[in-house]
């Protein structure tokens, strides 16, 4: 999964600056922060109420979306994929890869 999250970060980077009527990558980029904040929001509800339901495809699908969007989000604020492999690992050092740090010690 690794690489799939490497090869979307530079496709997204590279929508950067593109055709807003062509891209929705663009058309997130040209909107700004808050809109690419709102539009991860919503996939995670989605997600959620998906979940709450038992519907695994869908979650399956609003997963790949929600990433997307988390994917977007960093490129605008130039947090890269490795970026967030140092932090998970830090934090398994620290409590374990499969434990959630506590706010205070994140």
């Amino acid at each position: 999964m690794s690489d799939a999250i490497d090869r979307l970060y530079e496709a997204v980077l590279s929508r950067r600056g593109g055709d807003p009527a062509v891209s929705k990558t663009a058309k997130l980029f040209l909107a700004g922060r808050s809109k690419m904040a709102q539009k991860l929001g919503e996939e995670a509800i989605e997600v959620v109420i998906d979940a709450a339901r038992g519907d695994r495809s869908a979650v399956i699908s609003e997963s790949a979306d929600l990433l997307y969007q988390l994917i977007v989000l960093w490129a605008e604020m130039k947090i890269t994929p490795d970026d967030i492999r140092r932090e998970i690992l830090r934090r398994e050092q620290t409590q374990g890869i499969a434990e959630k740090l506590p706010k205070q010690a994140a």
